[in-house]
């Protein structure tokens, strides 16, 4: 059976009739009622009944023309990986993004992507809220996002950096109202909260987190969770907005260190609790499943992994 005959029998079902399949693969209706033929005299099976108003597949039928789709798809898509080796990457990039993180870090990096490839053309949404990729029509998202159980036939995740949000504040702050030794004393403290499609973030959960030691004292000393509920006279669901008031002295909080470490490294905010960071959710590469991820969409996921691997806020200006 050839690749042809697979075509064949897909097309026959479709159309359900032998001339208006030969009309859509361009032959002879004797060629194509001949070619039947012989393929179920070698099979030696009956795969479609006929009659004079619909030609309709046998059980047997059925299942040659559900493995024939497969098969047929699977060509398709060797075919075009190989095409895809000997051509340049180009086309449309569709990707959504978180607002800081998407004009912070993705921008620049996808800048520099497309002017190694000047043949793909790159779409950047900035949302509040993760879209609905597949039916927007999105390639992939950059999100700050927790691995949940997902069905592997709708979802593919990447992680591409380690997100730590850390608690801190002005040195005028802390020369005001001092340093909290514990997260508990967080709740004596006027912390800055950040508001989401007005819900309140103001249960802080930290988690301990510990530099590189050896596996048997690191075993030994599990990370402790520590959920703390902290209130404070501010609040605002822009996060920049709650930056600019902590820079100001106006309190304490609790902020990724990708958006925050130019300031901790020029002394314009002191993290408060260093062994503490709440750690609920990782930047990842999010994407609807598709069998066949095109060339340019996999060099771009390859460039991301490259590019936030070693968390680049974390090195030196």
């Amino acid at each position: 059976m050839e690749r042809a005959d697979l075509a064949l029998v897909v097309a026959i079902q479709r159309h359900g009739s032998l001339v208006a399949t030969a009309e859509a693969l361009q032959m002879a209706p004797s060629a194509v009622t001949k070619r039947l033929a012989q393929l179920e005299a070698e099979l030696g099976l009956l795969l479609f009944q006929r009659t004079t108003r619909r030609v309709a597949p046998t059980l047997e039928g059925e299942l040659l023309c559900e493995r024939a789709r497969l098969m047929l798809d699977q060509f398709d898509a060797l075919e075009q990986s190989l095409q895809e080796r000997k051509s340049e990457a180009a086309g449309l990039i569709r990707l959504a993004a978180t607002f800081g993180f998407g004009r912070i870090w993705l921008g620049p990096v996808l800048a520099e992507f497309q002017a190694r490839h000047p043949a793909i053309q790159i779409q950047l949404q900035l949302y509040e809220q993760l879209p609905d990729l597949a039916a927007e029509g999105f390639d992939g998202a950059v999100w700050l996002w927790s691995p949940r159980p997902q069905r592997a036939s709708e979802w593919t995740a990447r992680k591409l950096a380690s997100n730590q949000r850390v608690v801190v504040a002005a040195p005028t702050y802390v020369r005001q109202h001092g340093k909290p030794a514990t997260p508990a004393e967080l709740a004596g403290h006027n912390c800055l909260i950040a508001r989401e499609n007005d819900r309140r973030f103001d249960i802080w959960r930290l988690q301990t987190v510990r530099g590189p030691r050896r596996k048997s004292v690191a075993a030994a000393q599990a990370p402790t969770d520590q959920r703390v509920r902290v209130q404070g006279t501010l609040s605002s669901n822009s996060g920049e907005l709650v930056r600019d008031w902590c820079l100001q002295g106006r309190g304490v909080m609790l902020r990724s260190l990708w958006d925050v470490q130019a300031q901790l490294d020029s002394g314009k905010l002191v993290r408060l609790l260093p062994q503490y960071a709440m750690l609920d959710a990782d930047i990842q590469w999010l994407a609807p499943f598709r069998p066949q991820t095109p060339k340019r969409v996999r060099l771009l996921i390859d460039c991301l992994v490259e590019k936030f691997r070693h968390e680049p806020w974390r090195l030196p200006a």
